[in-house]
């Protein structure tokens, strides 16, 4: 046993997702490491008392600790970890480690297709195909498609995506300024770096502004009405972060009176959207049910991490692979 894990013979892990074919895909690797696998809250509720190490994301409620007494490891399904308790995980002896940096690749892809979708219209192209209407050639520049080269992409969140996406800017001739807490640590290909203070600062500069940040309470509403107002009234929000780094109704209100011109989101406050949003319906928005980081390869990215925290801990080693608790 280490750090209260038990061996491999005594483990059971439990897997909990709505749609990610988790158990499956561990069974192909031979371990014969006991486990279940869960799609519903309910289902979860009534597994969780037998797990030593359970895999989850948006099924994890914090009331599901008390329920729990065998739990030692929570390896999470996502890269954000914000829907997790740290103070009660730590208090109870559970570990926590992050999937942060199995999508990076495919968040920042998503990330630059957004971006390409919205300078070459791609969302306007689709409705007229729903109805059947052959768009003729605009004479109003202003309404045109755009091209990316020689635009400003801000990116908010230099990590691994952010780092990513900087590169596929670049390969598209963008100039391209990251913000980083700690700017020594940024990545990726970004022409200019300024601390997240100095974000009033480069907004106005911004054809395009991409959010690969983390949710904190420093980015909690991030953008609101005031950064809105420092940007450009042709330039285009896109969020592959969280929902909440955005204030929605001041973006609904930006959106609607032509503050910024468009935006693009893979993620919104409420998920999934209700049905009675605003941004639903808005010509200038493009929305995606939070698939950035969907991949064919994502459940094997993640038990990759999983084994190798297992690992780590029958090794008798305390740090975790992107921990957090």
């Amino acid at each position: 046993m280490a750090a209260g894990l038990p061996s491999r013979d005594d483990l059971t892990i439990c897997f909990a997702h709505v749609a990610y074919r988790m158990a499956e895909r561990f069974a192909l690797r031979g371990t014969n490491i006991r486990h279940v696998e869960v799609r519903t809250l309910e289902d979860f509720e009534a597994r969780i008392p037998q797990a030593d190490v359970v895999l989850v994301s948006g099924l994890w409620r914090n009331t599901l600790l008390a329920r729990a007494p065998r739990l030692k490891l929570i390896q999470s399904i996502s890269a954000g970890v914000d829907q997790y308790d740290k103070d009660a995980l730590k208090a109870a002896g559970v570990r926590l480690a992050s999937a942060q940096g199995v999508n990076a690749r495919a968040v920042a892809e998503h990330a630059i297709a957004l971006v390409l979708a919205m300078a070459r219209q791609i969302h306007l192209g689709r409705d007229n195909q729903h109805q059947r209407h052959w768009r003729g050639m605009i004479g109003d520049l202003a309404q045109r498609e755009d091209e990316l080269g020689g635009k400003t992409l801000v990116i908010v969140g230099l990590g691994r995506i952010g780092g990513r996406l900087a590169q596929l800017a670049k390969a598209f001739d963008m100039h391209v300024i990251g913000t980083r807490r700690d700017v020594s640590a940024a990545r990726g290909a970004a022409d200019e770096v300024v601390p997240d203070s100095r974000l009033s600062e480069v907004l106005p500069r911004a054809d395009f502004v991409a959010l690969t940040c983390p949710l904190t309470p420093q980015t909690e509403r991030l953008i609101d009405a005031r950064a809105l107002g420092a940007m450009k009234r042709s330039a285009v929000l896109v969020n592959v972060a969280r929902g909440r780094c955005v204030d929605e109704p001041a973006l609904i209100t930006a959106l609607s009176g032509g503050v910024i011109a468009g935006a693009a989101l893979d993620c919104t406050v409420e998920e999934p959207l209700p049905v009675d949003s605003p941004l639903w319906a808005m010509p200038n928005v493009l929305v995606t049910p939070h698939t950035a980081g969907e991949t064919r390869r994502y459940e094997d990215n993640v038990l990759d991490l999983l084994q190798e925290n297992l690992d780590r801990l029958w090794r008798g080693e305390t740090a975790l692979k992107n921990q957090v608790v």
